[in-house]
């Protein structure tokens, strides 16, 4: 389970990269992103990040049970070090992988809001724009009827 759990924590590094930077490939995640979460896809995610955690907390349980173990006997079994050693490595790599995934969900959603917030923004520039314009104009046409009379 190790290797699979290596290859998760890689993707989302690389997700996470792609997400950070303005790369070629960034639109197209973006997109995958939003259609990820319309329909069942929050549901997926948060039953597969919820198994995930609840395989996190099983195998904390384990090295418990392990360290009990080991406290019980008065020595440390080298079949118990390497049963700690890797249920430390697959515990750490599941967190790892948690947090990595609610990064992601929070990268998305800031680009979402930063991508909304300009496009607001050059809303109210044109707004504001447009009736200076306008001034100007009036401006220009009382000048140039002051300037006849």
């Amino acid at each position: 389970m190790i290797q699979p759990l290596y290859a998760l924590v890689f993707g989302e590094v690389a997700v996470i990269l792609i997400l950070l930077f303005r790369t070629p490939l960034r639109k197209p995640l973006l997109i995958l992103l939003d259609r990820l979460k319309q329909g069942r896809g929050p549901v997926v995610a948060s039953t597969a990040g919820g198994t995930l955690f609840i395989i996190m907390v099983s195998i904390l349980f384990n090295i418990n049970s392990i360290q009990n173990r080991s406290v019980e006997g008065g020595g440390v079994n080298p079949t118990d070090q390497v049963l700690l050693a890797f249920h430390l490595l697959e515990a750490s790599l599941l967190g790892f992988a948690l947090f990595l995934a609610l990064m992601i969900d929070r990268i998305h959603y800031y680009i979402k809001e930063v991508r909304m917030l300009r496009k607001h923004l050059e809303a109210v520039k044109r707004l504001d724009q447009k009736p200076e314009d306008v001034k100007s104009r009036e401006k220009g046409k009382s000048k140039a009827l002051e300037e006849e009379d």
